[in-house]
C-alpha cells in the first residue's frame, strides 16, 4: 500500500496528534510504507453499552471503550479511566502511547487503553463497583492475562482493579490474578506499584541532570497536577534533594520560592481536597505552575496543557511527562529551539507500565519479589531507556521525544516485520 502523508490534516484532536507524532518519526527512521500505515491504526476498538444500578434501584446507561493498538511484541498493556471528558479518540490515541512506552521500555506487551464516560466523584462505592463489575462483563470478551491487561488510570483505583479481577475470576472459576495490574498487594498486586510512575520519572530526570551537567541539590521543580503520580513524584524528589517550588491540582495551585514541602502538602490535601489554601506558599493558577521560574517542570495532569502559545513562556529547563500527552506537537519544537529538554510521556511516565510488568510477571509465577528488588530492576529499565533515547537525540540531532519514538517505533516495527501478516 501506499501512505499518502499529504492528506494527513494537522492535529485536531488527540488522536491526529498521536499519528502526527508517528508520521513524524516514520521518514527519520526509513518506516516501511506498509507496515507504517498499519501502526498508524488500532487492531480492534470495542464500544460497550453498560446498564449499571445506582443506589435509588433505578439503572443508569453508560459508555465505554477498550482498545487494542497493537499485539505484535505480546499480549496489550494499558489503563482504564473513568472520566466525564473520555473519548473514543483519546483513548485510541492513548493505547498507541501505550504501544511505543512498551517497546521503549523493552517490556513484552502491546499497547491497549480502556476508559468509560462517567463521573466517579458524584457516584457512591456500590454504584462505583456496579459499573465496574458490568464493565469487565463487556469487555472480557477480549481481555485476558495472555490477551490484554488493564491497570488503574485516571480516577481509577487497585479496589477497582480488584473488583475487574474478582468479576473476571467468577467468570471462570477460579482466581486470575494475572488479568489486571495495580491490584492491592493482598490479592496479588505488587511492593512499590503505588510509587512506580513518579519513580521512575525521578530516576530518567536524574539522568537528564547528569546529561546536561547539572547539579541535583538545590534544583528547582514544579508540579502541575498533584494527584498520584504528581505528589509522589513531588515527595521523591524532595527526598532526593530537588527543591519543590509550586504544585497544583485541578482546584489551583501554590507556590514557595524557598521550597514547599511535599508531604505537609499532601496531608492538607488529604483533609481539603486540594492543595489550594496550604499555608506554606502563595496561591498561584495552573497557568502559572506551568510558567513559573524552575528547572525542572513535571506536567502531570491531563494532555495539551503546553501549547504553542505558552511553550515560549516555560522557563524550565527540563519538562518530564508523568502525564500522557501534555505537549502539543508544535510546542515540541518551540521548546526544542529554546534549548528545553523534553523527557516526553513515553519515556517519562513508563515506569507505571514497567512495574505492571513485574507485577504480572509475579502473578503468573506465583513467586513476589521485596521491593527493593522491584525498584533496582525499575532503575536499570528506566535508565537503559533514557540512554537509547539520549543517543537517538544525539546521532540525529533531533529531540527527546523524536528519539524514544525511533526506538520504540523500531522495535514494533521489527517485531511485525518478522511475524509477517496471517492469513
Amino acid at each position: 500500500m501506499t501512505l499518502d502523508l499529504s492528506a494527513i490534516q494537522a492535529p485536531q484532536n488527540v488522536w491526529a496528534m498521536a499519528q502526527e507524532q508517528l508520521d513524524d518519526v516514520a521518514g527519520l527512521i526509513g518506516l516501511n510504507e506498509s507496515i507504517h500505515g498499519f501502526l498508524r491504526e488500532p487492531k480492534r476498538v470495542l464500544e460497550v453499552s453498560i446498564p449499571a444500578r445506582m443506589d435509588n434501584g433505578s439503572f443508569r446507561m453508560f459508555k465505554g471503550y477498550r482498545v487494542q493498538h497493537n499485539m505484535a511484541r505480546g499480549p496489550s498493556k494499558g489503563g482504564i479511566r473513568f472520566h466525564p471528558d473520555v473519548t473514543l479518540d483519546e483513548v485510541k490515541a492513548l493505547a498507541m502511547w501505550m504501544t511505543w512506552k512498551c517497546a521503549l521500555v523493552n517490556i513484552p506487551f502491546g499497547g491497549a487503553k480502556g476508559g468509560v464516560i462517567c463521573d466517579p466523584k458524584s457516584m457512591s462505592q456500590q454504584e462505583l463497583e456496579n459499573l465496574t463489575r458490568r464493565f469487565t462483563t463487556e469487555i472480557s470478551i477480549i481481555i485476558g492475562p495472555e490477551k490484554d491487561i488493564p491497570a488503574p488510570d485516571v480516577y481509577t483505583t487497585p479496589q477497582i482493579m480488584a473488583w475487574i479481577m474478582d468479576t473476571f475470576s467468577m467468570q471462570h472459576g477460579y482466581s486470575i490474578p494475572g488479568v489486571v495490574t495495580g491490584k492491592p498487594v493482598a490479592i496479588g498486586g505488587s511492593l512499590g506499584r503505588d510509587k512506580a510512575t513518579a519513580r521512575g520519572c525521578l530516576y530518567v530526570i536524574d539522568e537528564a541532570m547528569k546529561a546536561l551537567g547539572r547539579s541535583i541539590e538545590g534544583a528547582r521543580v514544579a508540579v502541575q497536577g498533584f494527584g498520584n503520580a504528581g505528589m509522589y513524584a513531588a515527595e521523591l524528589m524532595a527526598k532526593r534533594g530537588y527543591k519543590v517550588v509550586a504544585v497544583s491540582d485541578s482546584r489551583g495551585g501554590v507556590a514557595n520560592p524557598n521550597g514547599l514541602d511535599p508531604a505537609r502538602v499532601a496531608a492538607h490535601k488529604e483533609e481539603t481536597g486540594s492543595v489550594v489554601g496550604f499555608t506554606g506558599g502563595e496561591r498561584i493558577s495552573n497557568k502559572d505552575v506551568l510558567e513559573c521560574d524552575c528547572d525542572i517542570l513535571v506536567p502531570a495532569a491531563l494532555e495539551k496543557v503546553i501549547t504553542k502559545e505558552n511553550a515560549g513562556r516555560i522557563r524550565a529547563k527540563v519538562v518530564a511527562e508523568a502525564a500522557n500527552g501534555p505537549t502539543l506537537p508544535e510546542a515540541d519544537h518551540v521548546l526544542f529551539d529554546r534549548g528545553v529538554m523534553v523527557l516526553p510521556d513515553i519515556l517519562a511516565n513508563a515506569g507505571g507500565v514497567t512495574v505492571s510488568y513485574f507485577e504480572w510477571v509475579q502473578d503468573l509465577a506465583e513467586n513476589f519479589w521485596e521491593e527493593d528488588e522491584i525498584n533496582e530492576r525499575l532503575r536499570r529499565k528506566m535508565t537503559r531507556a533514557f540512554r537509547e533515547t539520549y543517543e537517538q537525540s544525539k546521532r540525529h540531532g533531533i529531540d527527546m521525544r523524536r528519539g524514544a519514538y525511533a526506538v520504540a517505533v523500531s522495535r514494533v516495527a521489527e517485531a511485525t516485520k518478522l511475524r509477517g501478516l496471517y492469513p
